[in-house]
């Protein structure tokens, strides 16, 4: 990346769900409070604002392949996970298994989410070829949940939604689904100045080290 001067102001970071994982990532790169803005980003159009130069960096979860964007080797994982309402006949279990799922309506992709990330989050299909049900769709976070609460309705998703799930959710493990990779996703052209692409390094060394894990 060729150099460019590096502007005054904290790292402009975006991210989806949780926080949690967005901060210790931060903070094991040697950042404080002071030097990183954490914003959220809407699902519905992830790459928004990255592209519009609103944030430096976003964090992104599986596979991108984005041509404009730049993706960082892998920082942590997130373990797989599925949300159910405390009524649901799940809810007492300590894991599922995706095939499980199958039986349950789950939720289509949002907005403009490409169908190839869709995919990786909530299969077409269960490794034994049956089809799961992507019938509900809905572009933010509460909405989801509120849907999963009172319609029986299951997200297939992430363990760190368990960081923003209200009273009368469960987020159980999938025992036998992979976790996801999560990375830095930023633009190509323009290149992010210095200090953006030093924060990019120190987490990426920070995960090399162990550091990120919980």
């Amino acid at each position: 990346m060729p150099d460019t001067a590096a502007p005054t102001g904290p790292i402009r970071l975006g991210y989806h769900g949780s926080p949690v994982l967005t901060a210790r990532i931060a903070r094991v790169s040697g950042r404080g409070e002071q030097d990183v803005l954490m914003s959220p980003y809407d699902i519905a159009d992830p790459f928004h604002t990255v592209r519009a130069g609103e944030v430096d960096v976003i964090v992104v979860k599986f596979g991108l392949r984005e041509p404009d964007l730049e993706v960082s080797r892998t920082l942590a994982f997130d373990e797989r996970a599925v949300v159910v309402g405390s009524g649901h006949p799940l809810a007492g279990r300590e894991s599922v298994s995706i095939e499980e799922l199958a039986d349950y309506d789950a939720f289509d992709r949002p907005g403009r989410l490409p169908e190839y990330v869709w995919d990786q989050v909530v299969p077409a299909r269960t490794p034994a070829g049956r089809p799961i049900r992507r019938r509900h769709r809905v572009t933010a976070i509460p909405q989801m949940m509120a849907l999963v609460a009172e319609a029986g309705a299951v997200h297939i998703s992430l363990q760190s939604l368990a960081d923003v799930a209200p009273p009368g959710i469960r987020v159980l493990p999938i025992h036998d689904l992979p976790p996801a990779p999560v990375a830095f996703a930023w633009r190509r052209d323009p290149a992010p100045p210095r200090h953006v692409r030093e924060f990019i390094a120190d987490a990426e060394a920070a995960a090399v080290a162990g550091s990120v894990a919980p």
